[in-house]
Order: C-alpha cells, then structure tokens, then sequence
C-alpha cells in the first residue's frame, strides 16, 4: 500500500533522493532534514500507514522496530545510548502521517519528566475532573 502524496512513500519508493542511512526490503532509514540532535535518523515502513495505530501489521512493527537496532550500530549509538520517539497524530505535534520513528543521539537529552512541558501539561484538574 502506498500513498502517492505522501513524502515517505516516495521516499520510500525511491523516488525522492535522501540521505540512506539503512535500507532492505521492509524499511528505509534517513537522515531528518531538520535534525534536534547530532544523530536523528528516521526509520519507516515502505509501506504507507499514518501512524502507529493505523492497524499496523505486528510483522511491519517488528521489521521498522528491528532496523532500530542495525541503525543505532551504524551511527555509533550503541555505547553511550539513544532514544526513540514516535509521534502519533495532531496531539504529538506529528507532521508527517506516515509511521516513523525517530533516532535521536550523539549527546545528552534530558529526561522527559525534566523538559518544560509548557501549559498542555499543567491540565490534571481537567484531566481528573477536580
């Protein structure tokens, strides 16, 4: 399955040029164009769905989230660590509708829980209904 408008699946396709740095019959991982961290790669499916919950196959999960490990060793991630994020939907700010998850390395990164999370975070009255 492919989408013609969506940009990874061109990608993916071979379509449009990128910065390979992992491909096989399954996924293709690149280099992010607008990267946060000395290392961010992106890894995808070269099949099209939105997003995680797109009723992605458990095989298509396995194959993007087994490159995981074949991309970290060939960015020099493997000793000092990584992390992954995979954004799903308008919410997680994703700005690409095709699964994809980030490699991000090559420097310290806070935890989550010490990152400014700004107002969207300070909702637990609303969440739990105080």
């Amino acid at each position: 399955m492919k989408d013609e408008n969506c940009i990874f699946c061109k990608i993916g396709a071979g379509e449009i040029p990128t910065s390979k740095v992992y491909e096989d019959e399954n996924v293709i991982a690149f280099d992010d164009m607008e990267p946060l961290m000395p290392v961010h790669t992106l890894i995808i499916p070269k099949e099209h769905y939105a997003n995680v919950g797109d009723n992605v196959p458990e095989e298509t999960l396995g194959h993007v989230f087994g490159a995981v490990r074949k991309v970290a060793e060939i960015k020099g991630l493997t000793e000092r660590g990584y992390r992954l994020l995979v954004n799903t939907g308008e919410d997680a700010s994703q700005s690409v509708k095709h699964l994809h998850v980030h490699l991000l390395g090559g420097g310290h990164m806070p935890r989550p829980n010490d990152q400014d999370w700004g107002t969207a975070a300070t909702n637990a009255d609303q969440i739990h209904g105080e």
